[in-house]
């Protein structure tokens, strides 16, 4: 049974890989590292089986990495409202908390997870990242000038740096639909965002992610990876992960 710390793991993505770990009792012990006691409890209905802290805490990292095989970093900075339209039918301006921009979370936040997760000898991080870091003129990038996008993507190379077994899952846009009954593409730079295959909106149920995220730690294909991956609502359903992995490019 493998000790798996999940980061995040109150978030809508988070939450998800958190309850699908936890069905699989003889596999995986579970543990959700999280800010808030008070959102872990409306999410879960219980703080059991929770560390807090906070990922620019190193030590707090530490606490909760003790023990762990396995890391699963869900962590991203969220953007708020900064300021409202400055006339009717504008859209409000967009940015990030003082402490939550992109940089701290999405970059030096993944930097501590990544070496407290050395530190602690833990066998394989899986990291949930985004499509579409290869192009510094993104929309998300703009938002509150924060690169959002440019940051996740020098958290990733930190990883591959690092020298800990890895597994980067770069997700299309994120839909709150079940998971487990579409066919899953993988690809790499971008092409599925920018040329999905026959014109399928390159999206992928977060339910589906989180699966990903699972299997990811059962099957050794998926060991140094790093791909895209988007969703096929009209395919053959994906059941054969480790075919799946397989297909993706090494580092």
């Amino acid at each position: 049974m493998k000790r798996i710390l999940v980061t995040g793991a109150t978030g809508r993505t988070g939450s998800l890989v958190v309850q699908k770990l936890r069905e699989r009792p003889q596999e995986f012990d579970v543990v959700g590292f999280a800010r808030s006691p008070q959102k872990a409890e409306q999410v879960f209905g219980s703080t059991e089986g929770f560390v807090f802290g906070d990922i620019g805490d190193r030590h707090s990292l530490d606490k909760a990495m003790n023990g762990c095989e396995g890391l699963v970093i869900l962590t991203s900075a969220v953007p708020q409202v900064v300021a409202p339209p400055s006339e009717p039918g504008q859209r409000p301006t967009m940015g990030f908390a003082p402490g939550g921009e992109p940089e701290q979370v999405d970059y030096q936040g993944q930097v501590n997870q990544i070496e407290a997760a050395k530190a602690a000898g833990v066998q394989q991080v899986v990291l949930v990242g985004s499509m579409g870091g290869t192009d510094e003129n993104h929309f998300l990038n703009s938002i509150g000038n924060g690169k959002i996008l440019i940051w996740k993507r020098k958290a990733e190379q930190y990883l591959i740096n690092s020298g800990l077994p890895y597994t980067i899952i770069r997700a299309g846009g994120l839909l709150d639909e079940p998971g487990g009954d579409r066919e899953l593409w993988v690809g790499d730079d971008d092409h599925l965002l920018h040329q999905p295959p026959d014109g399928v909106n390159p999206s992928i149920p977060r339910a589906d992610v989180a699966e990903l995220v699972v299997q990811a730690f059962r099957e050794t294909t998926a060991r140094n990876r790093a791909f895209d991956v988007i969703s096929n609502p009209q395919g053959p359903v994906t059941r054969d992960f480790a075919a799946l992995f397989a297909r993706t490019t090494p580092g």
